[in-house]
């Protein structure tokens, strides 16, 4: 009877959901102190139900209990434990009752550590969390219950997806999942301080290190992701534009936008309306993403679902968030506008710039993502739009961004001294530029986007140096880095390594595809790889056909690597496991291909892959200053009051109507 508890327990989280979107947002309408204590039991019990329904489903596939319909789509007896673990996430019904739990999670953090906010504010918080957290598990119960019964039971299951089944499963979508729904604490603050007429920087503060979180996990998941693709699918790259990926790009591009922006409002006042609406925009690309995944609309090699009907209860639900949103906001707009006055070179302006090229960058991929339902719409098909058209636009629009990275920590606010900033950033670009050319004469980088690689990554670490030793020499001691500065500091230091990374990688790998027979040696790209054949393998849940390729440099044999082409149970597609040699300047990456004889010759990739490492660690140091950054204890520290605008009765007038 555990999957009925499981089931009941989400009719209960279902009803609380209910009531923490109504009685908090009423207790706060109308002054009701009573009302507006219920917000955080009700999200606390909330949490214990969905937190119950999850161990029920993470029970079931544990114990192998192939009575429930989702256990035997997604394990059979032969998979290993942990595997069955992450198999409760690993198709739709599951990861969405995940997306619900960590929803949860985010709210009872927020209900725990948000006792200094006043609590009207943080009633009407919690009131929009609960309106989010009810239309999933709307969703969930009706369209995608994980306990709907198999009966009889089954002997055993289908398996899970194989290329599933793979560490990487284990960690990426939980930290993905992170940041998706942490930008909804960012949305409900937005939302909160708009119905409230609260439009002051206070919230802002109180916004910041959740968003700043948010922020670092969902960099944390597109890392994971990023490196997952590389070693599991076989073809040696590390993103390739697929639309589930744009789906959580976008939300991080407008994300890193906004918390640009919140550092703006918070500081200075202006950029309210930015702060506002890039709020509501974060996570409503989360919640498109979410319908990306799971409505089959889109091809994709990451989707979860494919289901027409599950599509349209998203799209409804994403239509009335963003519609309903957006009406709040055109509703508040002319309230909004404020802050200080600043002069053009000044570094709000800097910070301005950067809002509008992310912003642009991600309605870029917005369009490109989407651009194949729009074509068939129009009756000229469904065309693809791929690499080419997303790598040129990218880089057109992150070029500005990076050249101006350095400057913005030099400059003032309110007005900048553009000359002394150019007599300490000159000699760095001049620096930058002269290092660049010596490594494409001493190391032999081949193309000027390999160059521009090294020449940006050290302009943007050169400079952001530069700034961290201007803080020592002139900040008194004990104020020269406040954890705010610290994690910018990292999170600029992780882009120059990521842009050395990408752009190095780009401009020095070296791919080939080639026929090997047993005993056979290829040179490639100074190195040395003999084939010694094919054996079999076995693992736990799977039969493999093993390959043996020794790597050596003059004569000495520096790795032995054994690509794998895999059989699951069933009828599953043979898989491609490459095996790599990891280093810190260099991969060296092989996978098998085909069996091209009966002689025992196989085709073989081969890819040589210099600094691809930087890539991911560039990710987890812009991670790492994001959760820095978060830790600043000037957040904590309350205002001694907040300040009810002028336009407080027109505004509350507002909240009336809505409410009604």
């Amino acid at each position: 009877m555990l999957p009925e508890l499981g089931q009941f327990a989400l009719i209960l989280a279902l009803l609380l959901a209910l009531a923490q979107c109504v009685l908090p947002m009423i207790g706060a309408w109308r002054g009701n102190a009573a009302l507006i204590a219920t917000a955080r039991p009700i999200a606390t019990g909330q949490f214990v139900f969905v937190a119950l329904a999850f161990g029920v489903l993470t029970y079931a596939f544990l114990t192998q209990d192939f009575s429930v319909r989702y256990v035997a789509q997604n394990s059979n007896l032969a998979l290993p434990w942990y595997y069955r673990f992450s198999a409760v996430w690993g198709a739709h019904e599951g990861s969405l009752l995940l997306w619900v739990l960590i929803l949860d999670v985010w709210t009872l953090a927020l209900a725990a550590f948000s006792r200094r906010l006043p609590d009207a504010f943080i009633a009407r918080v919690l009131g929009v969390l609960g309106f989010v957290s009810l239309g999933f598990l709307a969703f969930t119960i009706f369209t995608s219950n994980p306990f709907v019964r198999h009966l009889p039971a089954l002997a055993d299951g289908a398996d899970l997806n194989p290329i599933l089944q793979d560490p990487g499963l284990i960690m990426h979508p939980p930290m993905l999942y992170m940041g998706y729904v942490g930008f909804s604490v960012a949305f409900a603050f937005a939302i909160a301080a708009l119905l409230g007429g609260e439009l002051d920087v206070a919230w802002i503060r109180w916004a910041r290190p959740w968003t700043n979180v948010a922020w670092a996990f969902l960099t944390l998941g597109i890392t994971l992701g990023s490196w997952w693709a590389y070693y599991v699918l076989g073809w040696g790259g590390w993103w390739f534009w697929d639309p589930v990926e744009n789906a959580s790009f976008m939300p991080w591009l407008v994300g890193t936008a906004l918390i640009h922006s919140q550092a703006v409002t918070e500081k200075r006042g202006s950029f309210r309306a930015w702060t506002l609406l890039l709020s509501i925009f974060a996570f409503s690309l989360s919640l498109l993403g979410t319908f990306l995944v799971r409505s089959g609309v889109l091809t994709s090699v990451h989707a979860f679902a494919s289901d027409p009907k599950r599509g349209l209860f998203i799209l409804a639900f994403l239509t009335l968030v963003v519609g309903g949103s957006l009406t709040i906001y055109a509703l508040r707009a002319p309230k909004v506008a404020g802050g200080k006055p600043f002069q053009m070179l000044s570094r709000e302006t800097l910070l301005l710039i950067n809002n509008l090229l992310f912003a642009c960058a991600a309605a870029m991929v917005l369009l490109g993502t989407l651009y194949p339902l729009i074509g068939d719409a129009l009756g000229v098909g469904r065309i693809s739009v791929g690499p080419p058209y997303f790598g040129f636009m990218f880089v057109l629009l992150m070029l500005p961004v990076v050249l101006l990275i350095p400057f913005g920590p030099f400059f003032r606010w309110a007005a900048g001294d553009w000359r002394a900033t150019l007599r300490v950033l000159a000699p760095a670009l001049a620096l930058a530029v002269v290092c660049a050319l010596m490594a494409s004469l001493l190391v032999g980088v081949p193309s000027v986007r390999g160059i521009a690689g090294v020449a940006a990554s050290l302009w943007v670490g050169i400079g952001i140096a530069l700034y961290a030793l201007k803080r020592w020499r002139e900040a008194p001691r004990g104020r020269r880095y406040t954890q705010e500065m610290l994690g910018m500091i990292a999170a600029h230091f992780g882009v120059a390594i990521f842009l050395a990374g990408v752009l190095v990688t780009e401009a020095t790998s070296v791919e080939s595809d080639v026929r090997m027979a047993p005993g056979e040696t290829k040179h490639i790209a100074g190195l040395d790889f003999k084939f010694n054949g094919v054996a079999a393998a076995q693992g736990p849940n799977f039969r493999a056909q093993q390959g043996v390729i020794e790597v050596s440099r003059d004569g000495k044999i520096i790795s032995t690597l054994n690509p794998q082409k895999r059989q699951y149970s069933g009828n599953a597609p043979v898989q491609t496991k490459a095996d790599i040699q990891p280093g810190l300047f260099r991969d060296v990456y092989v996978a098998l291909g085909e069996s091209l004889d009966d002689k025992g010759a196989w085709a073989v990739r081969i890819y040589v892959k210099p600094f691809v490492r930087w890539i991911w660690l560039g990710g987890l140091l812009m991670m790492l200053g994001g959760f820095v950054a978060a830790t600043d204890r000037r957040f904590r520290a309350l205002p001694a009051r907040i300040e009810a605008p002028a336009t407080r009765p027109a505004l509350a007038t507002t909240e009336t109507a809505l409410a009604q």
